[in-house]
This record gives structure tokens, C-alpha cells and sequence, in this order.
């Protein structure tokens, strides 16, 4: 990776799940936040995050109609995104959609840091 800073993207409708990321990675990223699906695509558009951190299960739009609006995009070919389930059924659904990888919650924050750094060292 280059001098800056990679951008990541969480998009979560529990604030403190986002606040647990957050803190799990801080230091070494530039952060945004998303509550909900449609407020996620509209920051993903804007900022073209180096990552995104999206939950499966989020209100007017879960997170498969946004991965799947995000992979659609050619802009966001390069975008790597983390799918948060509690749902472990959901799994191959989301990787089908395009996610990078794909963590069953509850997780750790070591759990969270490692995958952030994996998709990242995937994408060089």
C-alpha cells in the first residue's frame, strides 16, 4: 500500500458494533460510517472506500441488495467488502454476491483486524 491511509467503510445498524470496529482498527485507517443500506451506497459513492464493512442484516436495505449494487458498479470492482452475519446460512449467498470474505458475529477485534488486513494485502 502507498504512504495514505486506506478507507474503510462501516456500515451497521448497531452503533455500538460500529463503535467496537472502529476502535479494533483505529490508528492505522480514515473511517466512515453508515447506519443503514441506502445511507451506505450514498457514502460508498462519495467516498469510493478502500473497504467496506457491511452488515447482512440492515434496514431499507440489507446488505446483499447493497453488495450486489456495489458489484454491479464498475467503480467499485477494486472495493473490497466484509460481510457481517449472524446468520452462518447466509454465507455462500454473500460470497455469490461478491464479498471478499464473509465473519460470522459475534467477532473479536482481533478477528475484525486481521480479515481488514487480509483483503487489503489480497488487493495489492
Amino acid at each position: 500500500m502507498t504512504d495514505a491511509r486506506a478507507t474503510i467503510l462501516i456500515c451497521d445498524d448497531e452503533p455500538s458494533l460500529r463503535e467496537l470496529i472502529r476502535v479494533s482498527l483505529d490508528g492505522r485507517y480514515e473511517f466512515a460510517n453508515a447506519d443503514d443500506g441506502e445511507e451506505c451506497l450514498g457514502v460508498a459513492l462519495k467516498l469510493r472506500p478502500d473497504v467496506v464493512i457491511l452488515d447482512m442484516m440492515m434496514p431499507r436495505r440489507d446488505g446483499l441488495e447493497v453488495l450486489r449494487e456495489l458489484r454491479n458498479d464498475p467503480e467499485f470492482a477494486e472495493t473490497r467488502v466484509i460481510v457481517l452475519t449472524a446468520q452462518p446460512a447466509k454465507r455462500q449467498e454473500a460470497l455469490q454476491a461478491g464479498a471478499d470474505m464473509v465473519m460470522d458475529k459475534p467477532f473479536t477485534p482481533d478477528q475484525i483486524s486481521a480479515a481488514v488486513e487480509e483483503v487489503l494485502t489480497s488487493k495489492e
